[in-house]
């Protein structure tokens, strides 16, 4: 026999004769290499939710087609997760878990690689020229095109650009294979943590494992948070002749560097799963041989046939596969778990995906400030909460109902924690053109079509042109132009406007009437709203995290020994399906209906999004997580009252068992004294 399959840990004597333990034994080595390869999955996964509003400018994509991309990531993990949960288990589990990761790095490089074949970014998509000083067109009445190139020379820019759009594709692509290698971590990695813990020790090893992944996240808001403040072509450009800044909405962030790193780290992870034994030491839980066809229904009958079921080979075949998933089917403990783990897990990642834009729009901050304020703040006390969850449920020796109970609690709490969001909403924007009219007296039904004011409708302005700068009044208008302004002194970042009409017919008190380049900024009470919401947010972190040791544990527990790898799969299967590919794109929908200001079409297609209407933003963002996160809480009240019902069953035909047993033996007691003791058998009778 190999001894690393059956010896746990290697002993040795020292001079006093005391035996002494090696610390590293093959189950902690694997645990160590499990923890390191879910740091690098959780490290590419908030990549990509950290890059999708970068990946969203920098191929002029709606945010539904980004949710897509971001979805891209279950669409990859849908095809595998059934197969390798089931036969997986089967199998040499270490090395599977190794080509995985191995596949999830080269899916990450190959997300980056579009980079590398495209031409530098245009940020100003609608004249085509990133230097061009056709942007800085001041109002002229002689002037009669805003364009030095003719509409031929245009289009056919403009079609090029569509045509270098559709590299997103292969953005799609790399991230379905970085979900196909993702697929055999979790559900082979807890599994094999759960068959070979010590008895009573697999929760605490979960809870540190969720604890330890947390650096993962940690490290990605921080590199995003890096990434977003450098310009995507950084390296290739004159970063001098670059006039917009991490506050523009067309600004993209060098989102691909992120992905180089996390796919290297995958790739780095996967090795000492080689060099893994299959089995490091027998199963601590002595698992009952339960048929597939039984499906647990009844095992005292499958226990007194223990010894016909030893000379048989657990069934791996197609057969065996479907008759273990009708056993998940038909287990309504189950269905109800998948069912509310489903919902809340759709609006997690739903809002998730797009938290950052959802931060940018209300409160005013660029992608790395928001980055690098959850990343340092928020994730810590992610891994506090995961670590303290598992630490109270092996404190308090929670039975399954309370463990439920605990996570419904938890489940309240940030429930109610994420309504306090909603009075923290701001304002939108005062824009002339969309919000104002264009003299900013009026505002305006309909932000579509609005009509030139007196202020400039004879300076001729493109009115696609989108290069907004702020007034002294504290109103951003889309261009120089159509503010009315006259002249212009500096140059790129610098540049500021002289005797802008528009701004002189809003009233405001002034000599110069200028403007400077760059939207106008939020207003102050918006910069002391975010500081609340990231309090709320640490508060709803915490909570969150511990009740999410819950539903790791419950999963284990509802589903017969043998069915815990197909049941992880399966449920993973459902996330991904339902919630992980669909909350994104539908959340993406929602969040392209509040635009208000779509980037120039090209070839007749709307680009990425300019600027939203905060506010219906906002409400609609919180609205549709918030009615998700309900609709849980009902399911998840009703898991646990099928929960309870079923043990309280159990323990009251095990109370009556026990009766049975002992009136039985009190009632041949009092038989076989009933010539010394006439009243045993009523004593008896009565107790």
């Amino acid at each position: 026999m190999d001894q690393f399959e059956h010896v746990n840990e290697t002993t040795n004597t020292d001079s006093s004769g005391k035996r002494k333990t090696r610390c590293c034994d093959a189950f902690k080595m694997f645990f160590v290499a499990l923890s390191f390869s879910y740091i690098c999955r959780a490290l590419g996964g908030v990549i990509m939710k950290t890059s999708i509003t970068q990946i969203e400018r920098r191929f002029d994509i709606s945010s539904s087609v980004a949710g897509l991309i971001d979805g891209g990531f279950e669409i990859g993990n849908l095809f595998v997760i059934l197969f390798v949960s089931y036969f997986g288990s089967k199998l040499h589990r270490p090395k599977i878990i190794g080509i995985g990761c191995a596949i999830m790095g080269a899916g990450s490089i190959l997300t980056a690689l579009p980079h590398f074949f495209m031409g530098y970014y245009r940020y100003s998509s609608e004249t085509h020229d990133n230097t061009s000083d056709n942007s800085f067109l001041t109002c002229l009445s002689d002037q009669t095109s805003s364009f030095t190139e003719t509409p031929l020379e245009v289009m056919r820019k403009g079609c090029e650009k569509q045509s270098e759009s559709y590299m997103w594709i292969y953005v799609l692509m790399g991230n379905m294979l970085r979900g196909i290698g993702e697929t055999p971590i979790a559900p082979l990695g807890i599994s094999y943590l759960d068959d070979f813990a010590k008895e009573g020790q697999s929760s605490v090893y979960l809870g540190a494992l969720n604890a330890v992944t947390m650096i993962g996240p940690i490290l990605a808001f921080l590199m995003g948070s890096l990434f977003a403040s450098m310009f995507v072509d950084i390296g290739y450009v004159d970063m001098s002749s670059i006039r917009i800044t991490p506050q523009d909405a067309r600004w993209v962030g060098a989102w691909w560097l992120g992905f180089l790193m996390s796919g290297l780290l995958s790739i780095i992870s996967s090795i000492p799963f080689f060099f893994l034994p299959r089995n490091p030491n027998k199963p601590q839980k002595q698992k009952r041989k339960i048929s597939a066809t039984s499906c647990g229904l009844k095992a005292d009958e499958e226990e007194n046939q223990t010894a016909n079921l030893t000379n048989k080979r657990q069934d791996v075949t197609l057969t065996g596969f479907l008759k273990s998933v009708k056993c998940l089917l038909i287990n309504h403990l189950y269905v109800l778990y998948a069912l509310y783990t489903l919902i809340a897990s759709s609006s997690y990642i739903g809002s998730f995906t797009y938290l950052f834009k959802f931060i940018e729009q209300q409160f005013g901050q660029t992608a790395s400030q928001a980055t690098f304020r959850l990343g340092v703040i928020i994730l810590p006390s992610m891994a506090g909460g995961m670590f303290l969850g598992g630490y109270l449920f092996k404190k308090l020796k929670l039975t399954i109902v309370g463990i439920a109970k605990f996570g419904l609690l938890t489940s309240s709490i940030t429930f109610l924690l994420h309504l306090l969001y909603f009075i923290l909403l701001c304002e939108s924007k005062s824009v002339a053109g969309l919000t104002l009219t264009y003299d900013g007296l009026s505002p305006v039904s309909s932000h579509a079509n609005v009509p030139l004011s007196y202020c400039n409708s004879d300076c001729n302005c493109d009115e696609s042109q989108w290069e907004p700068v702020c007034g002294d009044n504290g109103v951003t208008y889309l261009s120089p132009c159509l503010a009315g302004c006259k002249s212009s002194s500096g140059n790129k970042k610098s540049a500021v406007f002289y005797n802008c009409s528009c701004i002189e017919a809003s009233g405001f008190p002034s000599t110069n009437f200028t403007a400077h380049l760059g939207e106008c900024p939020i207003h102050e009470i918006c910069k002391t709203n975010y500081y609340i919401y990231v309090s709320v947010q640490f508060l709803l972190a915490v909570f969150g995290a511990m009740g999410s040791v819950s539903h790791i544990i419950l999963i284990v527990r509802i589903v017969q020994p043998e069915l815990k790898s197909l049941a992880m799969g399966f449920h993973s299967l459902i996330i991904r399906t339902l919630g992980g590919i669909l909350s994104p794109i539908y959340f993406g929908a929602m969040i392209d209906t509040t635009c208000i200001r779509w980037s120039a079409p090209t070839c007749g297609s709307k680009g990425a999004c300019r600027m939203y209407n905060s506010i219906l933003f906002g409400k609609s963002f919180l609205s549709l997580t918030s009615s998700l996160r309900f609709v849980s809480f009902i399911f998840h009240f009703s898991f646990l009252h099928f929960l309870k019902k079923k043990y309280e069953v159990k323990e009251s035909k095990t109370l009556e068992n026990g009766g049975k047993v002992m009136n039985e033996a009190n009632l041949e007691s009092s038989n076989n004294n009933k010539y010394f003791e006439p009243s045993a058998t009523v004593k008896e009778t009565h107790i």
